[in-house]
């Protein structure tokens, strides 16, 4: 088969391509002449007002092209961590929690400890990193006096432990705390973290190469803004042009994240086979000598500086988190006082069914009930509420109930054989729990959706109610149904 004949697909391709080239040629003509006879027009007139019109076109040139080249290449937004909230008001919510009798000791003892290293003189310095790293061999070193245990096989420092030492004839505190990656990883994070932000400088100590954990944990750590030294430990263990490559991959990544960045040998143990004189050969374990002179000056250096600004960068750091503790303290509290409500309604609910002469097919029995639910959860989370919203979520809810009205039936028949005594309750009770399964779950999907949208967000909420109504828990029905023979019980002998 022949191929196809594209001489004639290649002449128009050709004229096309020369008119194109002569309507440039023809475009770039004029806007030389034009030019000219703009350079003409500005020569004639007067000096003054010729270099006045001259910088007006400069400027607007070059704003016009400032402008296009930041659409086309917009600058990053620089991410800034939210101000810390200030002493007084993480005192007053302290105080908040504690009128709704919230446990409180641990965020008083935070502020006791701020104060406490506020007072004295020493710098503390947190050595922190993952399991491993050399973080206690590195503290022995800068601390020859104190001692602290080593496993070789990696882990064995489980708290935060304190030693005292001294930089350059300052007294100075190091905290070797948990490492990452150990195990009950989460608890020993959070107490690393928390000594972390208490110090006024961090030594962030690797073995290696930083993993993205490592590099989450070094940009979170540089957020605070206090002193952030990272230093390759073990160094010995790399060829020279190992090591340099590293540190020069760590000070093109991390050069403006770490104040210094350095290279040391915590000492520990080294091995050696020893020949000796007949032929014969030793093992030999001995100490290795420490070489941390690097760090020395640059923690040193670190903490020769503003005295106040460095106090005010760990102040700041513990206020933050402090303010971060007691958002997590006030939610925990909410959600108590919003199971207590929910509770409450659906008792209620539940008395309100047992009272009916028969049960209806709409298992949202009460409107006024369910309004009154919302209502006060919306007051507990200090969310305002529109009577519109709150009217078309309930229509909505209303119409997600009756679907799955049968459902929720069943289930609660279902699951109630495996509770000893309440299979064989009647249809008059088994309904009434259905009435406060369904309550609980309105009241759960409501206080959810407003502890995380703050407001009544109708998608979610449907969303979650549909969970709750078609994934009840054997826990959650064992709670519903001694609500409703507790409600029985004050029906059948109201004194």
């Amino acid at each position: 088969m022949n191929a196809p004949d594209t001489r004639h697909l290649r002449v128009l391709l050709a004229l096309a391509l020369t008119l194109l080239a002569v309507a440039l040629l023809w475009l770039l003509l004029g806007v030389t002449r034009s030019a000219l006879e703009l350079w003409r027009e500005l020569a004639s007139l007067p000096t003054i007002l010729r270099y006045a019109l001259i910088a007006a076109l400069a400027t607007v040139v070059g704003g016009s092209g400032w402008l296009v080249w930041r659409l086309l290449y917009p600058k990053p937004r620089a991410v800034r961590r939210a101000a810390p909230p200030d002493r007084g008001a993480v005192e007053q919510r302290i105080r908040q929690l504690q009128s709704r009798q919230a446990e409180t000791a641990a965020l008083e003892a935070e502020l006791q400890e701020l104060d406490r290293r506020a007072a004295g003189t020493e710098r503390y310095i947190a050595v922190f990193g993952e399991i491993s790293a050399g973080k206690s061999s590195l503290v022995r070193a800068l601390a020859p006096e104190a001692t602290a245990a080593v496993d070789v096989l990696g882990g064995t420092t489980t708290l935060v432990s304190h030693y005292h030492g001294q930089i350059g004839g300052a007294a100075i505190t190091l905290a070797d705390v948990p490492g990452m990656q150990e195990i009950q990883a989460r608890e020993r994070e959070t107490l690393a973290r928390d000594e972390a932000l208490r110090a006024h400088a961090v030594i962030y100590v690797a073995a290696g190469d930083l993993t993205r954990a490592q590099d989450r944990e070094l940009r979170w750590l540089r957020g605070y803004g206090k002193p952030l030294l990272l230093a390759l430990n073990k160094a010995d263990q790399f060829e020279e042009a190992q090591r340099a490559q590293l540190l020069a991959t760590w000070q093109q990544r991390y050069g403006d994240i770490a104040d210094r960045i350095v290279a040391v040998q915590a000492g520990g143990r080294e091995q050696f086979v020893r020949r000796l004189g007949d032929g014969r050969e030793e093992h030999v374990v001995r100490a290795a000598a420490p070489q941390i002179d690097t760090l020395r000056d640059a923690l040193q250096e670190c903490l020769s500086g503003d005295a106040v600004a460095l106090e005010q960068a760990r102040a700041g750091a513990v206020i933050g988190r402090l303010g971060e503790r007691i958002g997590a303290a006030e939610r925990e509290q909410r959600e108590r006082d919003a199971r207590v409500l929910i509770d409450r309604y659906t008792r209620r609910a539940v008395v309100g069914a047992l009272a009916a002469v028969a049960p209806g097919t709409d298992l949202l029995i009460q409107g006024a009930l369910a309004t009154g639910l919302i209502r006060d959860l919306a007051a507990l989370h200090e969310v305002p509420l529109r009577q519109i919203d709150l009217d078309a979520f309930l229509r909505e809810a209303a119409l997600t109930l009756r679907t799955t009205s049968s459902v929720v039936l069943a289930i609660a028949g279902n699951a109630l054989k495996a509770f000893p005594g309440l299979g064989t309750l009647g249809g008059g009770v088994l309904h009434a729990i259905a009435y406060g399964l369904i309550f609980d779950s309105l009241g759960h999907a409501v206080s959810r959706t407003l502890l995380d949208q703050h407001g009544l967000d109708q998608t979610q909420a449907q969303q979650h109610l549909q969970q709750l109504l078609s994934e009840q828990t054997r826990g959650r029905i064992a709670h519903v149904a001694r609500i409703a023979l507790g409600g029985r019980a004050q029906e059948q002998d109201p004194d």
